[in-house]
Order: structure tokens, then C-alpha cells, then sequence
């Protein structure tokens, strides 16, 4: 696996990453040429890798009921069929499939927090990307949802979508390149559980997902897409987002945009806010952060006022996260704040994405929460939720919870 991502990051004998001091070689290998040869869809490829599945039946997902969340057990008999409780199957086939566009990419996570990238002693790899990780963690709360990017043709580009399927997420939206590199990224952990990125996509395949590429059919199928602004600094992924966009809003979906800002890819700060801004209006539920509304109006994020200069007209739901504070939220009938459940902070990373995939699997369930402010902030309590048990692990994808531990959580931890 090395090979395949250039030489500067090594595998120890305990399946963790070592940083070569050479980084260079390690961001001209991921760069790969800038052809775009595509393979086949996903779904056909690297199949015979995949890992054993986790059984549908040992998930404990079930749909909620109301305003509350309920939780119950799948029993089996002795021949392994479910009783009292319906499988994860049937729970998801009533919930609205949610698409995810964007990138899916590798982090390194320092395997020792608190030093500069340059001290870490080894790094774990860990499968990330926001969309992806929505992806999963809705699929994880028992939602029915899909991804659509592109990878590199390469070991990571495999291992990263196999880990889509292994947790139910759609990957017919998938695409291969054969001659880009799957995007790396380096994480380091500040001592408050804060991060820094270091990016290595020179291009990588993500930035090179073309229009032809999309497929149409699930863009159709979807109830609500989401995506965030990465794909938004480059062509022709720019191109390619902004026909997905376009796809799913004339079949009638809901858009939902996290900007998630990475300041270090984008060319200037002033290109970022621009970029950021140029769908926010077609967008009908927002997540911005408190530090991304500080970037983009130069204003408190604690204060209403200067939160709603970013409500459009057409904007359903806008919600401000506020890290272990809770949550804002707007909407054209209300607003209000739901406080956020405390916890020991090991690592934000992915940290956002659990919040979305919370609350976008509750309006997969009944987008009519947004009509009523009950139940919208028991929604925005169960997000909360996910957000915090998210930060008690490292990494994104593999710290993201599912239904029953979200609901002990809540039933356990005071807010």
C-alpha cells in the first residue's frame, strides 16, 4: 500500500503510518497525472476485498416515533429471523434517501495529540471527508443514504469505498480514476482537541469528477442532497457539483449545504467567502459553524441578528453549531438555542458531519419536524448527541455512532 501513495508514508507492524521527513515526494506521488480516465462504477470494482459485513440483524436502528426517540432490540429465533422489531432493511426502506456529494479522502490522525505534524511519532490512517461521513453516519442511524465522488484507482481509493459498503451507503454514485490519486489528508491535534489540516490533492481524483460522470437516475431518487464547498474551488469538480445540484432540485429534492471551510485550499481568503457564497441562496437548510459565520459576515455568531444576515428567503432551516455550546437555529417561523451535552473532547474531526447526519436522518424520517419547533429541537438534541459522542474518539468515519448509542447517550449524559 505504500507504493500506491507515494513513498513518504510507511506501515508499521501495528497497521499504523509513519511520516518520511521527505513530504515532497509524498505530495508529488499523490498528484498523480491530470488525465481523467474513468473506470467503471464502484459497485464493480475491488468487490472481493471487501471485509465481512456486519450482520443487519445484531442493529438496533429503529425509526422514531413522534416526537421522541424509541429504541428496541432486534431478537432472533433459532432460524435468525427478527421478531418484534423490524430488520434495518425494512427500517430503512421507509426513510428518504439522502445523497451525499463531495469528497472521500484518507486521514492521517496523529496517534499522540498535542504536537505539531512535524513531532507526531506515527500517524492512523482513517477513512474521512465530510459528504462521505455524513453518508455513513446516516446509514449508521439506520437512514437510507448514498454517496457520489470520485476516487483515485488506487489501494486508498478501494479501502475507501469498501468502507461505504460495509456501512450500507450507496455507492452506485461512485466513480474510479485511474490516473489521479485518492486525496490524503494530515490532521494534527491541537491539546484542546482542535485541528490543523495539511492537504495532499495535486489534483486528486475528486477535483477531477466531470459532469458525464454523475449518475442521473440516483440524483433522481434523491429526497434530500447534500454537499459542501470543496468541490467548489476547482474545475471541473465545480462544474460537476453544480449540475448535481441542478439535477436534484428539478426532481424535486431538498439542498443541504455545510460549507465546512478549509481555508488552505482555497487560493485566498476573499476566494473562499466568494466560492462559499455562490450557492448559499439555492440552498434550502444551512450548517455553518460559529468560526464560519465569524468568516463570512465578520460578526458575532452569538448574536441573532448578525446570524440572520444569513438567512435567505428560500432557506428552510438554518442552523449555527456552536462546538460543546449546542446549536442556533432558524427557521422562517422560529428560532431558539439547544444546549449541547458535555463531554471529555479527544478529537472534533468529523465532529460536524455526526451533527448533520443526525439531523438530516431525522428529516429523512418526516421533513415535517421543520414545521414544528418541539420537535425540531428534539432533533436537534439527538445531533447534538451525535456530535459529542463523535469527539470522544479519534478520527471521523470510525468514531461516528449508531442509533442505540446515541439514545443511551442522551438517556445518560446531562446537558
Amino acid at each position: 500500500m505504500a507504493a500506491s501513495c507515494g513513498g513518504g508514508v510507511l506501515p508499521s507492524s501495528s497497521g499504523q503510518y509513519h511520516l518520511q521527513a521527505n513530504t515532497k515526494a509524498v505530495a508529488s506521488s499523490v498528484g498523480g497525472a491530470s488525465g481523467n480516465s474513468v473506470l467503471p462504477i464502484c459497485s464493480k470494482r475491488g468487490s472481493e476485498n471487501n471485509s465481512k459485513k456486519q450482520s443487519l440483524l445484531s442493529q438496533t436502528f429503529v425509526p422514531a416515533v413522534g416526537p421522541k426517540f424509541s429504541r428496541g432490540l432486534a431478537k432472533g429465533n433459532n432460524n435468525g429471523a427478527t421478531q418484534e422489531h423490524r430488520s434495518l432493511v425494512s427500517v430503512r426502506s421507509e426513510h428518504a434517501k439522502v445523497v451525499c456529494f463531495g469528497e472521500l479522502l484518507i486521514d492521517f490522525v496523529p496517534t499522540v495529540g498535542g504536537l505539531a505534524l512535524a513531532d507526531a511519532p506515527a500517524f492512523k490512517k482513517a477513512p474521512g471527508g465530510a459528504p462521505a461521513n455524513v453518508a455513513v453516519g446516516i446509514a449508521r442511524l439506520g437512514g437510507n443514504s448514498a454517496f457520489v465522488g470520485k476516487v483515485g484507482d488506487d489501494e486508498f481509493g478501494v479501502m475507501l469505498v469498501n468502507v461505504l459498503k460495509d456501512n450500507h451507503v450507496d455507492t452506485k454514485g461512485c466513480v474510479f480514476d485511474a490516473n489521479a490519486r485518492t486525496a490524503l489528508a494530515f490532521v494534527t491535534l491541537r491539546h484542546d482537541g482542535e485541528r490543523e489540516f495539511m492537504f495532499y490533492r495535486n489534483p486528486s481524483a475528486d477535483m477531477l469528477f466531470e459532469p458525464h460522470e454523475l449518475d442521473l437516475t440516483l440524483l433522481q431518487e434523491a429526497a434530500i442532497l447534500h454537499y459542501g464547498s470543496i468541490s467548489l474551488i476547482t474545475e471541473p469538480s465545480r462544474s460537476t457539483h453544480m449540475e448535481a445540484m441542478r439535477i436534484a432540485k428539478e426532481a424535486g429534492a431538498v439542498l443541504s449545504y455545510d460549507p465546512n471551510l478549509r481555508l488552505p485550499l482555497w487560493s485566498s481568503a476573499e476566494a473562499a467567502r466568494e466560492g462559499i457564497r455562490s450557492i448559499w441562496n439555492q440552498a434550502d437548510i444551512i450548517k455553518v459553524s460559529d468560526e464560519e459565520v465569524k468568516f463570512l459576515t465578520g460578526g458575532d455568531s452569538t448574536d441573532d441578528e448578525n446570524n440572520l444576515k444569513l438567512f435567505h428567503p428560500g432557506c428552510k432551516l438554518m442552523l449555527v453549531t456552536e462546538g460543546g455550546e449546542g446549536c442556533r437555529y432558524y427557521t422562517p417561523k422560529f428560532r431558539g438555542t439547544v444546549d449541547g451535552l458535555k463531554v471529555e473532547v479527544v478529537d472534533t474531526t468529523g465532529a460536524g458531519d455526526a451533527f448533520c447526519a443526525g439531523i438530516l436522518s431525522q428529516l429523512g424520517k418526516d421533513s415535517s419536524i421543520l414545521e414544528n419547533e418541539d420537535r425540531l429541537r428534539e432533533a436537534l438534541k439527538f445531533a447534538n448527541a451525535c456530535g459529542a459522542i463523535t469527539v470522544t474518539e479519534r478520527g471521523a468515519i470510525p468514531a461516528l455512532p449508531d442509533m442505540d448509542t446515541v439514545l443511551s447517550f442522551i438517556s445518560e449524559v446531562p446537558a
